[in-house]
């Protein structure tokens, strides 16, 4: 086993994915099981999200939690992926500077 690392500041935004022109921030309203989660995104749509599978063992990702959603090609509104969740310092970080505005 080992000792958990602390991370600083410095750290945390390295590791940090900043939504481009196609993708999305947004809450997790519901876990709604087998890795698909409802979010409330930014644009003001309601999407069935799932789990990318690399990320599926790796972050576990709960009600309440930022994420950042890349909507499906053929059903923008209503499906996409998670591609990364962001922890509660991140999530600050974004409210703070203007990214995050949707509260769930």
């Amino acid at each position: 086993m080992g000792k958990k690392l602390v991370k600083s500041e410095s750290d945390i935004r390295k590791r940090m994915l900043m939504p481009n022109q196609n993708d999305i921030l947004g809450i997790v309203i519901k876990n709604l099981g087998y890795t698909r989660m409802t979010v409330k995104c930014q644009d003001g749509f309601v999407r069935q999200c799932r789990v990318r599978g690399k990320m599926k063992k790796r972050m576990w990702v709960r009600e309440g939690d930022v994420v950042l959603v890349s909507p499906w090609e053929f059903a923008i509104e209503k499906k996409g992926d998670i591609i990364f969740r962001y922890t509660g310092n991140q999530s600050m970080w974004l409210r703070d500077r203007g990214f995050l505005t949707v509260d769930a």
